[in-house]
């Protein structure tokens, strides 16, 4: 009897010494951390649409790489021409002509004299002036033929216009059909959208029109005839 008591003893304090190592060591019976021994960790999970870094989230909580967006850019888009930018290179009798004595048509030519690319788009507005004096002109009303499309110009690169005139008629000093006079000017002003005035010669004589008005095509980078 004494002896089985002593062994319900032994049993007893291997009891209690096993429970105080489970304490100490902070196991559980499955050998999983438990709460006592150490700090509990708190584990945020992203809200749902976003994740770490601002990035959206695939939805199964793993953190989509951040995606870097450059800003807008011209993307390498020449800036428009300013009067800086172009000058009139050529001014000359068109092949293609109204009939009559007059100078009929124009074809103009503006260059890119610059260091830069630079586009333009739109028709000319036309004038007629003296030699030197593009601030005293004479605007002639235009109509635009077909339609206008933005042309780059390389530094060197030229575009064209052709101005087709009211014709003057028979000889000498001629006549208009319309009952008006005649008008000749030495020299024209012809405009560049956004990129001034610019006064020229043509090469072959002077303007000589009747009713001042023209029809005049949007500048191209295709030379008329």
């Amino acid at each position: 009897m004494q002896y089985t008591a002593g062994v319900q003893r032994s049993a007893a304090a291997l009891v209690v010494v096993a429970a105080t190592a489970a304490l100490m060591t902070g196991c559980t019976p499955s050998g999983e951390a438990g709460a006592a021994g150490r700090p509990s960790q708190s584990v945020q999970s992203p809200a749902p649409g976003a994740a770490a870094g601002g990035s959206s989230s695939s939805g199964t909580g793993q953190a989509k790489p951040a995606v870097s967006v450059s800003p807008t850019v011209s993307g390498g888009k020449a800036k428009p021409c300013t009067i800086d930018d172009v000058k009139v290179t050529e001014a000359r009798q068109a092949a293609v002509r109204p009939p009559g004595t007059g100078t009929g048509a124009a074809v103009v030519a503006v260059a890119n004299v610059s260091k830069s690319a630079c586009t333009l788009q739109g028709f000319p507005t036309v004038a007629g002036a003296g030699n030197g004096s593009p601030d005293k002109n004479v605007p002639l009303a235009t109509t635009h033929s077909g339609s206008a499309a933005t042309v780059s110009l390389a530094p060197g690169a030229r575009a064209w216009t052709k101005l087709t005139f009211v014709n003057v008629q028979g000889e000498a000093d001629g006549y208009c059909e319309s009952g008006a006079t005649p008008a000749s000017f030495p020299t024209l002003v012809v405009g560049v959208p956004g990129a001034g005035a610019h006064q020229t010669a043509l090469d072959d004589g002077i303007l000589a029109l009747c009713d001042n008005k023209a029809t005049v095509t949007a500048y191209s980078a295709t030379k008329p005839s």
